[in-house]
């Protein structure tokens, strides 16, 4: 009986600890940017996913990213971002933009990375987005005005200057607070990346 009321004591402790939260190595996990770059997300904490239409693995870590969305912590404000990497990204980035100022993100955006990627086609001209923006149903004359509007080209020269501001080699990334910045090479994987933008969320509104 004694024995037993031992056992049973030295396991009370064990059974009350709280689970150990799970930590992240700045410069294994994610990296610092020096100096951060101011976000404009107010209270909330800002997440830029950055992407490019022509690669492959930023359109494999899409889904990923549209499910963090449907559970995001409350903290986090989402930002998506074409990252501009080298002069022939500009045509898709532009694309990107012209879907945000027309207000189609949700009609276009998907189904621009599944007909570049599934049905592997070639939208790399001007006519050829006006084309796919038409079959969409957004009208030629919205796109040709829009494509190389000044609103457009504003949001385009900021992302070409934030892409080398936030010291990116690559997409896809992610870019939390504008301090931090990751990728799934450095995590391991789509996955992990999620629980390590979490992390740095609750890092960054208090929470740890």
């Amino acid at each position: 009986m004694i024995r037993t009321l031992v056992v049973a004591f030295a396991l009370i402790p064990w059974l009350a600890a709280p689970a150990v939260a799970e930590e992240y190595i700045e410069g294994v996990h994610y990296e610092r940017i020096d100096p951060p770059v101011p976000t404009n997300t107010g209270s909330k904490v800002e997440v830029r996913e950055i992407f490019w239409y022509g690669c492959p693995h930023c359109y494999r870590f899409s889904p990923y990213v549209e499910r963090w969305l449907r559970n995001k912590p409350k903290e986090a404000q989402f930002v998506r971002m074409p990252g501009i990497l080298r002069p022939s990204w500009e045509l898709l980035a532009r694309a990107y933009y012209t879907e945000e100022v027309l207000g189609v993100v949700d009609k276009i955006h998907k189904p621009l990375f599944d007909a570049i990627h599934l049905e592997r086609r070639r939208l790399d001209t001007e006519k050829a987005l006006e084309d796919f923006f038409a079959e969409h149903g957004v009208p030629r004359e919205d796109f040709r005005k829009t494509f190389r509007s000044f609103a457009v080209e504003t949001r385009v020269r900021r992302a070409r200057t934030l892409s080398r501001r936030y010291g990116i080699g690559g997409v896809p990334a992610v870019v939390v607070a504008g301090k931090y910045r990751l990728n799934n090479g450095m995590t391991g994987g789509p996955a992990e990346t999620l629980k390590v933008i979490n992390y740095l969320v609750e890092l960054e509104s208090g929470k740890r």
